[in-house]
């Protein structure tokens, strides 16, 4: 029995035929095109990451030998703003994508009006132009002819887990599951419901919102007509991170995982428990059990890494290709003094300023592009560290307990997949930086492979959360060494100084 895992990122749509033994037997991938309206701006056409669903799901079909498949995961970007027609699924409009900087304005005003605690308090998030819900209220108040589709229920409102169900099953479903929900800024993650008192802060009608359903557990029927020919259940679904902690096997509180992809998501297992941070982390669900029970995460969200490094390749055309990153980077022995701030859609976790910018600092006439690159993947590394550092103060994961690291007596391992952790010279840089081992498994698709667990497990391939963790097979294991304290140091300078530049 296999199953067909949906990745829909940023960028593309990953599809893989995922086999009993948690290997890949068929892979598909299809890219779509960004629109960036104005600076800070960053859309989908809805109908863009369908067609590439359809796609990329045809290659890995066609990659494995077209095998009988017994149910569909789906993983996604997560906080992206989608709405669609229920009749004719078509958007009225292009999606706006969690990268999108356009609500500041709305953030800030709702800060200044003392609401951020009380949204805190029931989100575990903050109020950023990250999460979902204030691009809904950009929406209303801009443009009122397409919100009046929201208001009298011709239009639905969802993430992109939500629209592709409903594309897959003919417009039968508008479901989500709870951990697409937390990110969502509607949604309560103590009662695993949405907030009727966040609906009406944000201007958005609870009738326009998807179903909560668990994570694992069967939520609709493919529509063969719509679908590849295809009537199989739609059994999984999760938000991409938190699919990619299951994919890792971070079953047991305490487990860390960290995606590095168009931007890098750490993320440790909390258990039942909801932790909150006092130093800009975000608490969330982590996914929802068909008995009801909701497991939660810690999570420091980076916007922007490799993503850097695609810029570094589209934007100045240093690279011809991602890859080709490492090979410069190892050509010098360091980055030349130079930082890079990959600030290019405001900053993350702990910083969390959306009106910072990206900057590269200590150039001089002997700066190459091999140092450009090479100071971007030390940039990676740091921002990964600002996040660990913060983590293990907060959690006591990587800690003695009292806050020492205490890596060389055995702490948690740094568990990396996502497409950059294939970069060997980043992963001992993070290794470094964080003074943990940083762990790549064989599988570097966890994102997919999550989401096939949690659609597996539904339906029955496999019995039991042992027996995927007996799946999970390690490839590489990168050793700490020395850390350079000193250059994290200047990184944390520089930092500071791209704070509040569109400000």
């Amino acid at each position: 029995m296999t199953v067909l895992a949906i990745d829909a990122g940023t960028t593309g749509v990953t599809a893989a035929i995922i086999t009993e033994s948690g290997t890949v037997a068929g892979r598909g991938y299809q890219e779509f095109r960004q629109y960036f309206p104005q600076p800070g701006w960053v859309e989908h056409l809805p109908e863009g990451i369908w067609q590439a669903t359809l796609a990329a799901a045809a290659k890995a079909l066609d990659a494995a030998g077209s095998p009988a498949l017994a149910c569909v995961g789906i993983t996604n970007q997560r906080e992206t703003a989608v709405i669609w027609d229920r009749a004719t699924l078509a958007a009225p409009r292009r999606a706006i994508v969690w990268q999108d900087r356009r609500t500041a304005g709305i953030c800030a005003a709702l800060r200044d009006t003392g609401y951020e605690p009380r949204v805190s308090a029931l989100t575990g998030l903050r109020l950023d132009p990250y999460f979902t819900a204030t691009k809904l209220t950009w929406l209303a108040d801009n443009e009122p002819a397409m919100w009046a589709g929201v208001t009298d229920g011709s239009l639905a409102v969802g993430t992109v887990d939500s629209y592709l169900i409903a594309r897959m099953t003919g417009g039968r479903r508008h479901v989500s599951d709870a951990s697409n929900a937390s990110r969502t800024l509607l949604f309560d993650i103590e009662t695993g419901q949405w907030s009727a008192e966040l609906c009406e802060l944000f201007g958005v009608p609870p009738h326009a919102l998807p179903e909560v359903v668990p994570s694992t557990g069967v939520a609709g029927q493919t529509d063969p007509a719509a679908f590849l020919g295809q009537s199989v259940p739609i059994a999984g679904i999760a938000g991409d991170q938190q699919a990619a902690l299951f994919g890792q096997a971070c079953f047991d509180p305490g487990a860390v995982k960290c995606t590095y992809g168009t931007g890098s998501f750490v993320l440790v297992n909390t258990g039942s428990q909801v932790v909150r941070s006092d130093a800009g982390l975000l608490s969330t669900v982590a996914w929802l059990e068909p008995s009801g029970e909701l497991t939660y995460a810690l999570e420091g969200s980076v916007f922007v890494t490799g993503a850097a490094i695609q810029w570094l390749r589209d934007g100045l055309a240093l690279l011809d290709n991602a890859g080709q990153s490492e090979t410069l980077a190892l050509s010098v022995p360091d980055s030349g003094g130079v930082v890079f701030v990959p600030a290019l859609t405001g900053l993350g976790a702990p910083d969390w300023d959306p009106n910072a910018r990206g900057a590269m600092f200590g150039l001089t006439r002997g700066t190459t592009r091999a140092h450009l690159v090479r100071a971007a993947l030390e940039a990676i590394a740091f921002e990964v560290r600002d996040v660990v550092d913060v983590m293990t103060a907060e959690t006591g994961v990587g800690s003695d307990g009292a806050g020492h690291d205490d890596a060389a007596a055995g702490s948690p391992a740094l568990r990396a997949d996502g497409g950059a952790s294939v970069n060997d010279l980043l992963m001992q840089l993070q290794a470094d930086q964080i003074g943990r081992p940083v762990e790549r498994p064989v599988v570097a698709e966890t994102t997919a492979l999550g989401a096939a667990f949690l659609a597996g497990l539904a339906v029955g391939i496999w019995s039991s959360r042992r027996e995927l963790a007996a799946t999970w097979q390690l490839d590489r294991r990168f050793i700490a060494g020395p850390r350079d304290d000193a250059a994290h140091a200047r990184w944390r300078s520089a930092v500071e100084q791209t704070k509040g530049w569109a400000g």
